[in-house]
């Protein structure tokens, strides 16, 4: 099969017929084998009824539903593990993506030879008060994560390999995050093309602002958990080591000040009116704690199923 093409939704009824007919003519149009897999993300609309509409006039479709609303990365985690294509594209059931951007997908795919492509919306019919933190988080993100050539990570239009989607799980909120999972998983080759951005056209928005704060507590712990996910004591050995240092030196300080004090007649020194007293207890009280957090997670990692994972590209 030359093409999975993986559709998260919630509550998109209106536009589903839509979307397929449009996917099904590019398709046809490009001589394509292909599938279509609806991600029913618990929508309490006729999203279902819909799809089991055109499922039934149309073999390529296929749909897996959540009992409840779960998220957009547990939908695409679900649409990856069942998609069969070498080439898988993702894009959202709003209209806002174009399945006309399929085949230019699809050939720098399997021609350019890229593990994946994302899209760039770079003109936008979003009002300011999505686009402005759309630009920051995407600037955060390229710093983080190192991937200097994407400008914007959240876009639903993506392309993969199938042995892309197939190495990495999308979790929690990370689909926002796909380049970099790929990336940490050894899918360095990773490009993005200009894709037209329509208005929506049927109903509203399902994300709220509070999305990019979320989105940079999830940049943090990806971030963690790429440096130091499976060798926890490196940051935390650290961090403990350098506060009890400070707080070995505070007390070095402490101790040099009461010998002064008991050498000379005319100086009283109580240790207990010190700063460096209370800094050295702090100090190396909170030095052991991170330490001992450290050698924790050492014990939980050594005991994970996943401590021995690796992706392998090639064996002979």
């Amino acid at each position: 099969m030359d093409i999975s093409v993986v559709v998260p939704l919630y509550n998109e009824e209106e536009s589903l017929p839509e979307l397929h007919a449009w996917i099904t003519r590019v398709m046809a149009e490009n001589g394509f084998s292909y599938e279509i897999i609806f991600c029913n993300d618990g929508s309490t609309d006729d999203s279902m009824r819909v799809i089991r509409e055109l499922a039934k006039d149309d073999e390529h479709v296929h749909c897996v539903s959540f009992s409840r609303n779960y998220g957009k990365s547990p939908a695409l985690n679900e649409g990856f593990k069942r998609a069969q294509g070498d080439v898988v594209i993702t894009m959202d059931a709003d209209l806002q993506d174009s399945p006309d951007e399929i085949p230019e997908l699809y050939r720098m795919i399997t021609e350019d030879g890229y593990d994946l492509v994302s899209g760039w919306k770079q003109k936008r019919y979003d009002p300011l008060s999505k686009t402005i933190p759309t630009k920051l988080f995407n600037a955060t993100a390229r710093k983080v994560s190192g991937i200097k050539n994407l400008h914007d990570f959240n876009c639903g239009l993506k392309a993969y390999k199938k042995a892309v989607v197939k190495h990495i799980e999308v979790y929690g909120d990370m689909h926002r995050y796909i380049p970099y999972l790929a990336k940490n998983a050894g899918y360095k080759k990773i490009g993005e093309k200009v894709v037209h951005h329509q208005a929506r056209k049927y109903g509203t928005t399902k994300f709220g602002l509070d999305r990019f704060v979320n989105g940079y507590l999830d940049l943090a712990t990806l971030w963690f958990q790429s440096k130091f996910g499976i060798k926890p004591m490196h940051i935390f050995g650290l961090l403990g080591s350098l506060m009890f240092f400070i707080g070995f030196l505070a007390t070095l300080t402490v101790l040099t000040l009461k010998i002064v004090s008991m050498c000379s007649a005319d100086y009283h020194f109580y240790v207990t009116n010190s700063v460096y007293f209370y800094l050295s207890l702090a100090a190396m009280v909170m030095g052991l704690q991170f330490f001992l957090t450290g050698f924790i997670g050492e014990l939980i990692t050594r005991n994970s199923p996943e401590r021995n994972k690796y992706g392998i590209g090639e064996e002979w």
